[in-house]
């Protein structure tokens, strides 16, 4: 069967390589990507290109939502912006998703993330996680990389740091610290897909088992 496929947070380091990765699958005939600037080029075949404003829709035919939101709290400029995307927003897709009949959601959160953290980050991510964990979809997947590896059209300096600290510490990353090594963004895409082909019910994917299951991966 063939499937139709949204994506949210396209414009990303994982959102854009999840575009390409769909785009090479034989199961997929239509990707949705959302964006707000519609301007950009399209390389893609199978892509279409769809304005992200204020009112979420997805079109009733779609089998898979990818969504890989997520702002910074420099760019987002406050705790209650950063929450606007990172949680609040995200559930909102799922939302309209579940009214479409949307079967299966793959979400980014982050390593470490936990409703219960004294860190603001990873305290939302969580909170992201628990409310993705009340929809009764026939899959929620919750992917969890590390530090993510690949060229970003953007400068983040904090994850450009911890990228330099793996590269040159990564053979420290061995035992129970291999879950803390960096990963590729394709990797990830690639082990997004996967799941959403593959797995079912609640799914928490942790770093380390993303690269494992993107090592399998077949378009």
């Amino acid at each position: 069967m063939e499937r139709k496929a949204a994506v949210f947070g396209s414009t990303g380091l994982v959102g854009y390589n999840l575009l390409r990765v769909l785009d090479e699958n034989r199961n997929y005939h239509e990707i949705v990507a959302y964006r707000r600037n519609l301007n950009q080029s399209n390389p893609f075949q199978k892509v279409r290109f769809v304005e992200f404003g204020a009112n979420i829709s997805i079109e009733p035919d779609t089998y898979d939502v990818f969504i890989c939101l997520g702002t910074t709290m420099k760019k987002a400029g406050s705790k209650e912006a950063f929450k606007a995307v990172d949680l609040d927003m995200v559930i909102e897709i799922v939302h309209k998703a579940s009214q479409a009949g949307v079967k299966r959601i793959v979400a980014i959160s982050s390593i470490g993330a936990n409703q219960s953290s004294r860190n603001f980050y990873l305290r939302t991510k969580g909170q992201m996680e628990e409310e993705l964990k009340k929809f009764d979809f026939e899959l929620v997947a919750i992917v969890r990389p590390s530090i993510l590896l690949g060229k970003r059209n953007e400068y983040r300096l904090g994850e450009s740091i911890g990228i330099w600290l793996f590269r040159a510490f990564r053979f420290i990353f061995v035992g129970p610290l291999r879950r803390y090594r960096g990963i590729d963004a394709g990797d990830v895409a690639k082990a997004m897909v996967q799941l959403a082909l593959t797995a079912k019910g609640k799914v928490t994917v942790e770093s380390e088992v993303l690269k494992q299951i993107a090592d399998v991966y077949k378009p």
